[in-house]
């Protein structure tokens, strides 16, 4: 006997569809009644707070117990120097990128912007937030004051060093660990139990972000710089679709199945502007793929600081973009300075809300040719721009994820077609066959 096929949840209960009927809510409303819009921002805080608090413990649990479970070290090592390659190579490539679109487009000449007519004071906040990302400070900030700190904070690359050391802790205690192992599985069980029950209200946190996005900017807001926006987008769009595409073709898999796949998690970073947001469920996601705990718990934390394309994107467009507004001669050999101190500024972005304006602020003030007064023509569309670095970020970080573990041999292109297929049509995925092969 055929088992019944499980039944489609209703249109009006799919989280992506909610998300987006909420943010199309948020425009009017924001767009109409201002004053209401900006009214509605507590909302979309609250929600983003929310998820925020859980990603820390999250993160922990992931990695502990993916790696003390791993019992192979040399595995270990060998998946972190493949995982910096991986995006060394594709961060910079992603940097070129978007300096050839903004030298080939040239969205800023005829701007004539005079700097000095610009209010100081609007970049001199991101500036002095900049100062902070000097390299030698960047790596002192990932040791945590205490070891409670590192979640308070809530600093990725912080709660990542306590969980690696914490892992190697146990797995040097042997079978005595083993009892630290499942209260930390447990443990995971029920973090990732409450973001299921958190998740629930991303429609009212996608409602209230841009219900304040649209009523405290409004879509005239777009004018004149809709041609840098509309190059950022379509250059964010190409490099999805043509190099992680390629990347996902070279492991078997389509990168539009992967996307049907996230969908959810690319609502809830449409409406937040945050890909922080969806970080616990692109971990569950990833897992439920077939891909290895040990590997998702260090690929995805660690992407979100090192792996973040649509950061990296913006950063040399809207360098670039600002120098030609105000008229400042950039030639190879500025742009290329710019490009190396972009590589360097960018590992130190996070992904919440402003971070890509932050790293470019630390980029200008590494490159004084370029006023970093200019920096205020951008704040009022940063908001529209943060939701495609974030929306790219979320990709890269995911295709990142398979990739490694396609690499590693943890999972086959048949399995992985195979759980895509019946993920995004309702169905559980299947265990991870004992068949291993390379990318090809």
């Amino acid at each position: 006997m055929t088992p019944a096929t499980p039944a489609r949840k209703p249109w009006y209960r799919v989280l992506y569809l909610q998300v987006l009927a909420a943010v199309a809510l948020g425009i009017l409303v924001g767009y109409f009644f201002p004053a209401v819009g900006k009214s509605v921002k507590p909302l979309g805080d609250g929600f983003i707070k929310l998820v925020k608090m859980l990603i820390a413990p999250i993160i922990f649990c992931t990695v502990v117990h993916g790696i003390a479970s791993m019992g192979d070290l040399k595995k270990l090592g060998r998946i972190g120097a493949k995982t910096l390659l991986y995006f060394e190579v594709v961060s910079t490539l992603a940097l070129l990128i978007g300096l050839i679109v903004v030298n080939t487009l040239r969205p800023g000449v005829g701007f004539n912007l005079d700097a000095t007519t610009l209010d100081p004071g609007i970049s001199q906040n991101y500036a002095e937030k900049a100062h902070a990302l000097s390299t030698t400070e960047f790596l002192l900030n990932i040791i945590p004051q205490t070891f409670f700190g590192a979640f308070v904070s809530g600093d990725l690359l912080q709660v990542l060093l306590l969980a690696i050391l914490v892992a190697f802790a146990v797995s040097a205690m042997g079978d005595r660990g083993q009892p630290c192992l499942r209260v930390i599985s447990q443990g995971a069980q029920v973090f990732f139990g409450i973001m299921h029950i958190v998740v629930r209200a991303a429609p009212i946190g996608a409602f209230g972000a841009m219900g304040f996005t649209v009523g405290s900017y409004g879509l005239g807001a777009l004018n004149k710089l809709l041609a840098l926006m509309a190059g950022f987008y379509l250059t964010a769009g190409l490099f999805v679709v043509v190099v992680l595409g390629t990347i996902a073709w070279g492991c078997g898999f389509s990168i539009f199945r992967f996307l049907g796949y996230i969908k959810d998690e690319l609502m809830l970073v449409l409406g937040t502007s945050s890909s922080e947001t969806a970080l616990p469920g692109m971990i569950e996601k990833m897992q439920r793929l077939g891909c290895a705990e040990s590997t998702v718990g260090l690929v995805i934390p660690t992407g979100y600081s090192f792996n973040l394309d649509g950061t990296n994107i913006y950063m040399t467009m809207g360098a670039v973009f600002l120098a030609q507004a105000t008229n400042t001669p950039l030639d190879l050999k500025q742009q290329l300075a710019l490009l190396v101190v972009a590589m360097i500024t960018s590992k130190g972005a996070s992904g919440v809300t402003g971070a890509g304006f932050v790293t470019l602020a630390a980029t200008l003030a590494a490159v004084p040719s370029v006023p970093l007064s200019s920096l205020a023509l951008l704040v009022g569309i940063d908001r529209f721009m943060s939701e495609c670095r974030a929306l790219t970020n979320l990709v890269g970080n995911g295709v990142a994820t398979i990739a490694i573990s396609r690499w590693e041999r943890e999972l086959t292109a048949e399995t992985l077609n195979q759980n895509l297929r019946r993920a995004t049509s309702h169905q559980p995925a299947t265990a991870l066959d004992n068949r291993r092969d390379d990318c090809p």
